[in-house]
């Protein structure tokens, strides 16, 4: 009996990660496959649901200033938590109700701060959804000074290769900044990352993904963290690479199909780690860009292309269990 693995991320705003591995499995086993699936996350939001979702709530200051109650993870001396919980664009109520130049990051700080308090010794920190573009200050305000995070592993697992001072640009716009903002925004980065050296001795500038966040991943850096793919960290918490080891077909999606995809993204970290174990990956995706280079190993199927826009955004599980069925059909033929 052939095995599939399915492994999905959200479409966002139309499907949940659960929701498509279900329908995978449905058709898989429909037609004869053992089939098993795991919900999976890039490292940004939704991150904590593929891991089993919050079991701790703590009351903390969002990015504008007011407490919120965020959710997070603590299993044994490891913590999981997603920054968007406590600093996401989402909390301060979107992109028209944010203030992109007072938007911070302490919540997210105080939440390190609770978890090590509680124990943790290892501290995974899901970046993505940020209202901020604080460089981290903010959280570094909130957490123990650095003598103590010295005992701390702090993971920080983002999507994105992002650098420190590139932030306000590039993700700046997407939190309601103006062109104007976006100058101030940079400046306040470039300066904090010349405070970043003199006050701990690390230089964030160079180093790719420190943007992420609004350069929150470089402030914590800066108080000891270390950067990792935020799929990796999923990936091995959750036994993806054991589940690919009897595997005949991966298959795998996201909400759109573009350049970063194959860059941290999650079907990208699919695609690689498939690829090592020599496992073919189907991608079924909401949409698709023309000008993506997918992997010889990766056949891709776009909802919208198949279907059209209006039938994928309405009902894109169901469109997306018929394309599997009809892709496995097609593998006995």
């Amino acid at each position: 009996m052939p095995k599939l693995v399915a492994a999905f991320d959200k479409f966002r705003g139309t499907a949940t990660a659960f929701e498509l591995v279900d329908a995978t499995i449905r058709e898989a086993k429909r037609r004869g496959w053992d089939a098993i699936g795991v919900p999976l996350a890039d490292g940004g939001e939704g991150s904590l649901d593929a891991i089993g979702g919050a079991n701790k709530t703590t009351v903390v200051t969002g990015p504008d200033g007011d407490p919120v109650s965020a959710g997070w993870r603590l299993e044994g001396r490891s913590a999981y938590i997603e920054m968007a919980a406590a600093s996401g664009l989402v909390v301060a109520g979107g992109r028209d109700e944010n203030d992109p130049l007072a938007a911070d990051t302490l919540g997210t700080g105080e939440l390190i701060a609770t978890a090590i308090e509680l124990g943790a010794r290892t501290v995974h920190v899901f970046l993505g959804g940020s209202a901020t573009t604080d460089g981290g200050f903010g959280a570094i305000r909130g957490m123990p000074p650095k003598a103590r995070m010295k005992e701390v592993d702090l993971v920080i697992a983002c999507d994105v290769r992002t650098k420190f001072r590139d932030a306000g640009v590039v993700f700046g716009p997407q939190k309601g900044a103006s062109p104007a903002q976006v100058k101030l925004l940079t400046r306040r980065l470039n300066r904090l990352q010349q405070i970043y050296l003199e006050e701990y001795g690390v230089e964030v500038g160079e180093i790719a993904g420190a943007g992420a966040a609004g350069g929150l991943a470089g402030g914590l850096v800066a108080m000891g963290g270390r950067i990792e793919s935020g799929f990796d960290v999923l990936a091995e918490r959750l036994g993806f690479g054991e589940m690919l080891e009897t595997a005949d077909l991966v298959v795998t999606g996201e909400g759109k199909l573009d350049h970063t995809s194959f860059q941290g993204k999650l079907v990208g970290g699919v695609s690689s780690w498939a690829l090592a174990e020599g496992v073919p990956v189907l991608a079924v995706v909401g949409t698709s860009d023309a000008d993506v280079e997918v992997p010889d190993h990766v056949d891709v199927v776009s909802l919208s292309n198949r279907f059209g826009e209006d039938a994928s955004m309405a009902d894109p599980v169901d469109l997306a269990g018929r394309a599997i069925g009809d892709y496995l059909d097609a593998l006995v033929q």
